[in-house]
Order: structure tokens, then C-alpha cells, then sequence
């Protein structure tokens, strides 16, 4: 009895020591970079919007939009309500930021190192788990640097008559003396051929077929809530990672022999260009290290290409006018080659149309949902404050689109 005479002293006492707490931590709030402020300078206030639910935060909302492809609404809806400048929301259990707009965009990627850095998601830190001593953010950067010596355009120009060798063989045990064609999964097993022969010279369609649903579960595990629980799409995509770092280790170790006795080139692939090849500090890249960074290259090559085709095979069935053009360019450039010759990249130059088609895809449907930020710093952003800490993002959709520079900005 005396305790429920107590409780509302203690339930005021509790609500005063939180109220004075907040007071003081307003006061001390840190300055923003790069500014002076005087005490009695009010700080700027963080961006308007709204966090949900405790841990969940808007997560739910997100994900539901994204998988329904509808993940413009989300931004969209925040935007419209709040401010069509910056917003903020609570998504991967993390505070975030939302910039808008093309300035929005500038901003984020004209301050890297300055204020944002890279962030991956602690969904993506169990899926692709740190090499060594290294995180996530780390090895991107190293990966980053050592990318372009490989990718010019006298290495990926032997690639393209791969490609369209690859693509035939598709169309026939896929797509020929067929009366109807799923698009999207036949296409993700064609660009899972194309990244395996690209990275690891992997051609055999046996080995491909065996590493579909394991990378189809990663996928599903990245664009999901981050909970790792027993039959969660996170906990089938980590046991799918173990699988695939297994699977591309024993790919590594076998490679390692076949280079020190001649038997593989140096230049034949990704995985060879990792082996041979020095960091900037001069130092080689460890095992996990390119077991780690090659998977990563595989799903985010597959990822992206696959909803790049996807879109594309879309929106030629959509426009009749269009596939028209785009068929005719394609034959006469066909009609320009001998029989059985592949394809050259001064094919590949003649093709400004279909090219133009493909640009447009990806200005309407962007195959990323945005560029994860962290901030290392507090800033100031349209008069609002981000703090050291939160996650930024950019509103994708509006730097594609245009929407809040063109009135039809959805027509092909």
C-alpha cells in the first residue's frame, strides 16, 4: 500500500531528473563543424520527421515499399510532409537522414571524408563479415583503388565478345522453341553466368545452377529486416554467405596452384588481377581478404545487372515503337558480321540508340536504393543539424527522376 502512495512521487521524480537531463544535454550539444556559435546562439534543430517505433523504427514501411517496388512513395510521402530539403526517419535501427534533391545529392557526395564516409548496415556486416582486422568500410576503399587498374578499357574490351558468347548460349537452352519466358529468373541465372565467368572464369553451368539459391538468399537477406532469428531471410542469407565464401575459397586455393605452375594467366580475371596485384601500402591481399571482396563483387554484379535487364526487357515489351528501333539498330549490326563472329567493342559503340534506351531504364527505375552514408561529424544541412553518428541517405528517385524539376517526369 505505501508503495502505490509512493509511486506517483517517484514516477514525477523520475520524469523531472529525464526533463533535466534533456535540458542540459541541449545545452551542452556539441558545435556544429565548422561554425562558432555564441551562447546564446540557438543551435539548429535536427531535421523534421519521424522515427516510428523504438528499435524498428520506419523499417517495416521501408522494406514493404521496396520489395513491392514502390519505394518512391516512401520518400515521396516524408517529403511532402516534412520538408522536401532533408527529413529524418529511423531505418536498420539506425537514426537517419534523408537529403533531397539534386543539392541533396552534391552535398553528400562532394563531402566524402569531410563529413559522411561509407556505411554498411549491421545486416550487411553479417553477411559479408569483416577480413582480419579490416571492416567492411575499409576494404571497400582498398577494393575501390585497386579496381580501375583492371578495369580499363583494353581489358574489358576482351570481354565483350564473352559476354555475347555467354548470351548465346543462354538464348538456346533458355529461351529458344519456347512458347513463354519468365524474364526476371532467367535473366538473374544469366547474369550470375556472366559475373562467375567474368571474376572467377567459372563456365561450367552445373556450378552456376549450384550457387543460384545461395546468392538469391543473400540478396533477399540484404533487402530485409535486420533480424537474425531461425527462418528470418537474414539467417538464410548468412548461412548462404558461409556456403559461398566456402565455395569461392576453394575456387582461390585452386587458382593459387595454377598460377605458380603456369597453367592459369595472370590477366584472365578479377581473381587472378587480386592475387598478383599490391595494395597502395605494397602489401598483398590475404585470402578471406579476396574470398570477402570477390563474393561481394558477385552479388552486387548480379544484383544490379539483373534488375538493369529486368527493367529494360520491361519496358521494350511496354513500347512497341521503341523495341522496334532498338531491334532495327540490332540487325544491322548483326548483318555487319560474319557468321558465328562475336561481338567487338566497336560494336558495342554503334549501338547509341539502344544505349539511349538502356540510360533511360536506369533514370526511371535505378537499380540502388540510395548512397548509405555515415556522418564523422556533426554538420549543418539546409539549416538543420546531423549529428556525428547518424546515417545520411540521398532521395535516389528525385536526383533520377527529376520530380521536383519535371511535371512528367515518369514518361519514357
Amino acid at each position: 500500500m505505501e508503495f502505490l502512495f509512493s509511486l506517483p512521487l517517484l514516477l514525477c521524480f523520475i520524469l523531472l531528473t529525464y526533463l533535466s537531463l534533456h535540458v542540459f544535454l541541449k545545452k551542452k550539444r556539441p558545435l556544429l563543424a565548422g561554425e562558432n556559435h555564441s551562447n546564446d546562439q540557438e543551435m539548429p534543430l535536427l531535421p523534421p520527421g519521424r522515427t516510428g517505433l523504438p528499435l524498428i523504427g520506419e523499417s517495416l514501411d521501408y522494406f514493404s515499399k521496396l520489395q513491392n517496388n514502390v519505394i518512391e512513395k516512401f520518400v515521396t510521402e516524408r517529403r511532402n510532409k516534412y520538408s522536401n530539403k532533408v527529413f529524418k526517419t529511423s531505418l536498420l535501427g539506425q537514426p537517419m537522414a534523408i537529403l533531397c534533391g539534386p543539392e541533396g545529392n552534391k552535398f553528400l557526395f562532394s563531402n566524402e571524408k569531410k563529413f559522411v564516409q561509407v556505411w554498411f548496415s549491421s545486416s550487411y556486416d553479417k553477411i559479408f563479415p569483416k577480413t582480419e582486422n579490416a571492416t567492411n568500410t575499409q576494404d571497400y576503399k582498398r577494393v575501390r583503388k585497386m579496381l580501375p587498374s583492371f578495369l580499363k578499357m583494353d581489358t574489358l574490351s576482351k570481354y565483350v565478345g564473352m559476354m555475347d558468347m555467354v548470351m548465346k548460349q543462354r538464348l538456346h537452352t533458355h529461351w529458344r522453341n519456347r512458347q513463354e519466358v519468365v524474364v526476371a529468373p532467367t535473366l538473374s541465372k544469366f547474369t550470375l553466368a556472366l559475373a562467375c565467368r567474368f571474376f572467377l572464369s567459372i563456365d561450367d553451368p552445373k556450378k552456376v545452377e549450384e550457387l543460384t539459391k545461395p546468392i538469391e538468399d543473400v540478396e533477399a537477406g540484404l533487402l530485409s529486416m535486420p533480424i537474425n532469428l531461425p527462418g528470418t531471410a537474414l539467417n538464410h542469407a548468412i548461412k548462404a554467405s558461409k556456403y559461398m565464401r566456402n565455395e569461392v575459397a576453394a575456387i582461390v586455393r585452386q587458382r593459387k596452384i595454377d598460377l605458380s605452375d603456369k597453367s592459369a594467366s595472370s590477366t584472365q580475371d578479377i581473381l587472378s588481377h587480386m592475387l598478383l596485384t599490391t595494395d597502395e601500402s605494397g602489401e598483398f591481399f590475404s585470402e578471406s581478404n579476396i574470398v570477402s571482396n570477390l563474393f561481394g563483387l558477385i552479388e552486387g554484379g548480379y544484383t544490379t545487372v539483373n534488375s538493369a535487364l529486368t527493367f529494360i526487357m520491361k519496358y521494350l515489351a511496354e513500347l512497341p515503337h521503341v523495341y522496334d528501333e532498338v531491334l532495327r539498330e540490332q540487325i544491322e549490326i548483326a548483318n555487319s558480321k560474319e557468321k558465328d563472329e562475336m561481338l567487338a567493342w566497336e560494336d558495342l559503340r554503334k549501338m547509341k540508340y539502344s544505349w539511349n534506351v538502356a540510360q533511360e531504364v536506369l533514370r526511371l527505375m535505378p537499380p540502388g536504393v540510395g548512397a548509405f552514408r555515415e556522418a564523422i561529424t556533426d554538420f549543418s544541412y539546409a539549416g538543420y543539424l546531423i549529428p556525428k553518428g547518424w546515417k545520411v541517405n540521398k532521395d535516389l528517385l528525385d536526383v533520377q527522376l527529376g520530380t521536383s524539376m519535371f511535371a512528367l517526369y515518369f514518361s519514357f
